[in-house]
């Protein structure tokens, strides 16, 4: 990443841990490549992902603000002042024989040589004994990663596309909640030199579903039911995260009423089925008839004691 990263997710320097992440997200959710294939919007994504690895760190953000990283979360090179040393004219103080040479030199020699840690740049006046330090990790990445309401509690796999333009399959974990990290070791962006990969963290958003509701392991469901099977009784299909399978509902149901199905829900939780009935959608003469007939000698008042 390069720039200011501060920049790169719109937010000012005094912005606040919670605006941080809320800017990088409003980012994801237009520019992320499964979202918006545009290249300016990749790079736009991009970015923003790499501004939020350094800037979601309290310490990694205080070292940046204060000039001691950069923009990558490298350490900045470091100026030092030579002094001419007595009895010579040699401003390092050892000559190029090797003798009490600085290793922050090394640095400079690894970036005019291309060398990498644990190779030596053997012949070159006196500094041949030093290795270069140029080896890097790569930065993590944040992905935010959508996915269906069963696919997060039976689990599964999805297929998503990196910042670097790559695509690769992801397994869902049976029982995924909203909001939960997934990380991938090794998946964020390739190191410098022999520096290991950075890590991909994949922010979970699970969809709603028309029908199911969770609460922790367990599976809430509204399960309409008819006149005449709230009355009578019976056996009903309800949906479960597994397929319908047959509810006893019991004589007299009313709305409101719970029943539970155990094991049902999510690793092993159960399925809480509230009941409602369903009136049909016209009244029909016969039905008219029966219910006034019904009513002058079974008539009850279920709102008795409610008020005075």
């Amino acid at each position: 990443m390069a720039g200011d990263p501060y920049q790169a997710l719109g937010v000012s320097r005094s912005a606040t841990a919670d605006e941080i992440k809320k800017a990088y997200r409003r980012i994801a959710k237009t520019d992320h490549p499964d979202l918006n294939s545009d290249p300016a919007a990749v790079a736009r994504f991009t970015a923003a992902s790499a501004a939020y690895d350094l800037l979601k760190d309290p310490e990694q953000r205080q070292r940046f603000d204060s000039g001691q990283i950069d923009a990558q979360g490298q350490e900045r090179a470091t100026q030092r002042q030579w002094r001419q040393q007595p009895g010579g004219g040699n401003p390092f103080g050892g000559g190029f024989g090797g003798q009490a040479q600085d290793p922050d030199l090394a640095d400079v020699f690894a970036d005019l040589f291309g060398q990498r840690q644990g190779q030596r740049a053997g012949g070159f006046g006196g500094f041949g004994g030093f290795a270069g330090r140029s080896d890097q990790r790569g930065q993590d990445v944040r992905l935010p990663l959508r996915v269906d309401f069963l696919t997060a509690a039976k689990g599964g796999s999805r297929r998503i596309t990196l910042p670097s333009g790559g695509t690769l399959e992801v397994t869902i974990p049976k029982g995924v909640r909203d909001g939960q990290t997934i990380r991938l070791r090794g998946k964020g962006e390739a190191g410098i030199g022999r520096g290991e990969a950075g890590d991909a963290y994949l922010d979970v958003a699970v969809a709603e579903h028309p029908h199911f509701k969770r609460d922790g392991d367990d599976i809430l469901l509204v399960l309409p039911i008819s006149l005449d099977e709230a009355v009578l009784g019976g056996k009903v299909a309800a949906p479960t995260i597994d397929g319908a399978v047959n509810l006893s509902i019991p004589k007299g149901a009313t709305s409101g009423q719970k029943l539970r199905l155990r094991g049902r829900g999510v690793n092993g939780g159960d399925q809480h089925v509230e009941l409602r009935v369903a009136m049909p959608s016209k009244i029909d003469p016969e039905l008219e008839i029966f219910i006034e007939k019904w009513r002058d000698t079974h008539g009850y008042d279920p709102r008795k004691g409610m008020t005075s």
